[in-house]
């Protein structure tokens, strides 16, 4: 199977897929905001000093110029009615020994922990994963939030891929307390991941509002996949999925309705010959 991505409704494409044909699934859906998400995508040149809109390092002056606009309505009058017929079809299109990862936040957390509860089993919970960064405006009038919630589930939870030394390490906090050879090495990361978001100025970055960082989803890939096997999103956005799988010897099957999402994958992916494009 190559690798291919989709433009269209996303339950059209689960529909059409066989029984127990995905390895892993991640999604990532909107998170039911209630609002326009948008992105500027920014460059900022050296200006004469005091003539531009922002300072830098040194005291230097820059001018910033817009070069685009992303946006997409994260909006649904009830979205458990949007979410669940898609959860009920990625717990048949995974595979018997498949895992599956939810990317959501606060707002919708706790609905989407029950529907999952009832469509996989609780006993086939495995983790909450919470992805906390640091970044951005804080609220005055409430503790601020700066976290993510991922749920990790396993179709069978005595039969599920973890391949826990292929997992990237993270530093000790007390490094002096664990011995050289332990420091040196790192230590596995909990279910609580300290990850910078996708910055201004970050390389990674694609322009598509709310992308997530592939540092987050290579862990994910490495972790709960084999080389070769097919990983599958349908929330795809920017198609960060889509190049941790290319970076990490995976297939994937991506899908996404946004016309802004699959522009930005054909510019990701450009290099890669391989994939195919498909109108749903």
């Amino acid at each position: 199977m190559s690798n291919t991505v989709y433009f269209g409704d996303n339950l059209k494409l689960l529909e059409s897929l066989p029984d127990e044909v995905a390895d892993l699934i991640y999604i990532d859906p909107p998170f039911n905001t209630g609002k326009m998400q948008g992105r500027r995508r920014l460059k900022t040149v050296r200006a004469e000093d005091g003539e531009g809109d922002r300072i830098g390092f040194g005291g230097k002056s820059y001018q910033t110029e817009v070069l685009g606009h992303g946006n997409y309505n994260d909006v649904f009058a009830d979205f458990e009615a949007f979410i669940l017929p898609r959860l009920q079809q990625a717990y048949r299109v995974l595979k018997a020994d498949g895992s599956f990862y939810f990317h959501i936040d606060y707002r919708e957390a706790h609905y989407c922990k029950v529907a999952l509860d009832q469509i996989f089993g609780r006993e086939n919970f495995i983790n909450e994963i919470i992805w906390a960064y640091d970044f951005g405006g804080r609220a005055k009038d409430r503790w601020p939030a700066k976290h993510d919630t991922i749920f990790f589930y396993a179709k069978d939870r005595l039969n599920f891929t973890f391949n826990v030394d292929d997992i990237d390490r993270i530093p000790y906090m007390a490094p002096g307390l664990v011995g050289p050879e332990k420091a040196a090495k790192g230590k596995l990361p909990t279910d609580t991941w300290w990850h910078t978001i996708v910055g201004t100025n970050s390389r990674e970055k694609t322009g598509y509002p709310t992308q997530k960082p592939i540092g987050i989803l290579e862990r994910i890939v490495r972790a709960s996949s084999d080389p070769g096997d097919l990983v599958l999103d349908f929330f795809a956005g920017s198609g960060t999925t889509g190049q941790a799988c290319l970076n990490l010897g995976r297939k994937f099957i991506l899908c996404d309705s946004n016309p802004q999402a699959i522009e930005i994958m054909k510019k990701r992916f450009a290099l890669n010959v391989d994939i195919e494009w498909k109108l749903i």
